[in-house]
């Protein structure tokens, strides 16, 4: 991914900066619970969240490892930002991650792979890869859970270092009346947090 600075391809958006990059769609990051397969006392999943490149969330654990953001509610994901740093993490930095999504761990469905090659900045890309019907842009996810699992590693490393992850929502609330399940009663709405 030798990119210029802020690079667009026809499927990632590439930013060089170290900073999470100002995008136009919401960070819906926060109101999730987040949860990783392994860490290191000091790098855990709170790395991923803090705003800061210079921290990173160490995994401490056989692969592939895990990191899952779990919502109370279904949410619409469009894209996820990324932060991975080849330089600086060497062996470390993740090369293939799976992205999974789902009502609950149990029935996440994998929904793209996606290889990375001396990765160094923060990369955005669609959740999903399913065309919208007027043929401009990609469909949203819908779902409770959204996990990334990194497979494999740079020069086959073991332990991973992600710097930063970014879930990032809709620009606008028109996919949420294309719900499969528009269930609006209010005893569904009371009780749709609970599974």
């Amino acid at each position: 991914m030798a990119l210029p600075p802020n690079a667009m391809n026809n499927r990632f958006l590439i930013h060089t900066e170290k900073v999470p990059p100002v995008l136009p769609w919401p960070d819906i990051s926060h109101k999730a619970r987040w949860s990783v397969s392994s860490f290191k006392f000091g790098f855990g999943p709170e790395c991923l969240q803090d705003g800061d490149p210079t921290t990173f969330w160490h995994s401490d654990g056989p692969q592939p490892h895990f990191i899952t953001a779990e919502f109370p509610n279904k949410v619409a994901m469009q894209k996820l930002s990324i932060f991975l740093s080849f330089p600086e993490d060497d062996s470390y930095t993740p090369m293939t991650i799976e992205v999974r999504a789902g009502t609950g761990s149990n029935d996440l469905q994998s929904i793209q792979i996606i290889n990375f090659d001396r990765p160094d900045g923060w990369i955005t890309f669609d959740v999903g890869t399913e065309p919208e019907p007027d043929g401009d842009g990609i469909k949203p996810i819908l779902a409770y859970v959204l996990q990334v699992v990194i497979s494999t590693n740079h020069m086959n490393g073991k332990d991973t270092h992600v710097r930063g992850l970014r879930i990032l929502g809709i620009l606008d609330d028109h996919f949420l009346d294309q719900d499969p399940f528009p269930w609006k009663t209010e005893p569904f709405r009371r009780y749709e947090i609970l599974r």
